[in-house]
């Protein structure tokens, strides 16, 4: 009798120590017990941690190279874990902004890499722009790395009549990462390195020299900053927490490989913005999410050639299409005005429209061309050509403005202040109902 009680007993813990045991009560009050075979995982958690048995995602790669410390004060873990339930609190949120990333992160990913930077650094545009190349702040700030004008420039981001490149998946990331190193070099930790990024160099170096001043510590969770830049590296840490351990916050991560979305393919000297994509054939949306530093309807470079971004899946067609074209790639001429000529004037000169040159070249309530002025104009043998106009297709992809979700706030006042349509606002962002929860934020196409 004896024995047979000792071998359930054993069988018994075998069975407790291999398995999740879970109490609950029926519908009689009775409390029981649930056993869950640890070694039957259910599909859901499975396919949260799929990525990390696949040997080429980009998520094993990226995880494999944090650097960020995690300081362990009770008022910081407050922080980082109030924003790990902040994301994870928003699936539809986080799904768009993770599947927008899949174009980017291999090149940033590996550009970081190159550098032997801490790979936090290649999640750092989910906290900036939530990756899209489009998005505009409130503060003018574009692109996936959020430049502004004036930062841009001393980067050697171009911008003028014809490009943005603050908006350039290439050229933005470089110019982001030299000068995240470079402030590296000027404060010596990431954090502060971050911080600067954030709030401008000038502010975090001000800041510490008062700390040292009133001998405290310069450390970057003590310093005296913004409260968006006291949140800057905690939402950081956040973000690569639940990259990290998706299933512990039941985020799903799309399949990403870790190989490249997208190649570099040569331009000739002019083509139309339109042909590109259809020779692709891909949409004009994924066009421009690879190239949104172009802003005209015409490709066009005094240089020997000029290039764009393509997925790498499309480069052969485009190229099929393209010497197999056997009309003219450039439907627009360009002409300089003379400074106070008249856009009227111009318009009777080319037998166009007035209205069309305003709209193109955006001259909303001029009437006259400034100094150094650039027009497009459609040559008289394409003035039949369906033309892609601002107010054709889905949206204007030229931009984005990101409207952080206030107090008082309802998507009837945003429509009306913001000049979109309810409807377009709810289908852009993907809602379901006029609800929008303060702290969140609305992507507004302009």
């Amino acid at each position: 009798m004896h024995i047979r009680l000792i071998k359930l007993t054993l069988l018994l813990l075998s069975i407790i120590f291999s398995a999740n045991l879970f109490a609950g009560v029926n519908a009689l009050g009775q409390k029981f017990e649930i056993l869950e075979d640890l070694s039957q995982t259910d599909e859901e958690s499975s396919s949260l941690n799929d990525m990390f048995k696949d040997s080429n995602s980009i998520w094993k790669t990226i995880s494999t190279g944090y650097g960020l410390k995690e300081k362990k004060s009770k008022s910081i873990q407050k922080k980082i874990r109030k924003y790990e339930k902040w994301y994870s609190q928003r699936p539809e949120y986080m799904e768009r902004m993770l599947k927008r990333s899949e174009r980017y992160l291999y090149h940033v990913a590996n550009e970081v890499k190159k550098r032997n930077m801490p790979m936090e650094i290649a999640l750092l545009p989910m906290i900036e722009s939530a990756y899209n190349p489009i998005a505009k702040s409130n503060k003018k700030a574009v692109g996936l790395w959020q430049f502004i004008s004036s930062t841009g420039k001393i980067y050697k981001l171009e911008q003028n009549w014809w490009i943005d490149d603050r908006k350039s998946v290439i050229n933005a990331t470089d110019a982001a990462l030299n000068y995240l190193e470079k402030l590296y070099k000027d404060f010596g930790t990431w954090e502060h390195a971050l911080a600067a990024y954030n709030a401008g160099e000038g502010r975090v170096g001000r800041s510490i020299k008062n700390n040292k001043r009133r001998k405290r510590s310069t450390d970057y969770y003590s310093l005296k900053l913004p409260r968006e830049t006291r949140n800057y590296v905690p939402k950081l840490i956040a973000i690569r927490n639940i990259i990290k351990n998706p299933s512990k916050y039941n985020v799903y991560l799309p399949t990403i490989q870790n190989t490249p979305y997208f190649s570099i393919v040569r331009l000739p000297k002019k083509i139309d913005t339109e042909l590109i994509p259809k020779f692709a054939e891909i949409s004009m949306e994924e066009f421009q999410y690879l190239n949104a530093e172009y802003k005209r309807p015409l490709m066009n470079t005094t240089a020997s050639s000029q290039y764009v971004l393509l997925p790498v899946s499309s480069v052969t067609q485009f190229n099929i299409n393209l010497f197999s074209y056997d009309k003219p790639l450039a439907s627009w001429e360009v002409y300089k005005p003379k400074k106070g000529e008249r856009i009227n004037t111009v318009a009777k000169k080319f037998s166009i429209d007035s209205k069309l040159i305003r709209q193109v070249n955006r001259l909303k309530g001029r009437k006259t061309f400034r100094r150094n002025s650039i027009v497009l104009l459609p040559k008289r043998s394409s003035l039949s050509t369906d033309f892609a106009l601002n107010n054709k297709g889905l949206y204007s992809y030229d931009s984005i403005i990101t409207h952080h979700v206030s107090a008082g706030d309802t998507l009837g006042y945003l429509s009306k202040k913001y000049k979109i349509s309810l409807k377009d606002l709810m289908e852009f962002n993907e809602l379901d109902s006029h609800m929008i929860i303060i702290g969140t934020t609305i992507d507004i196409p302009q």
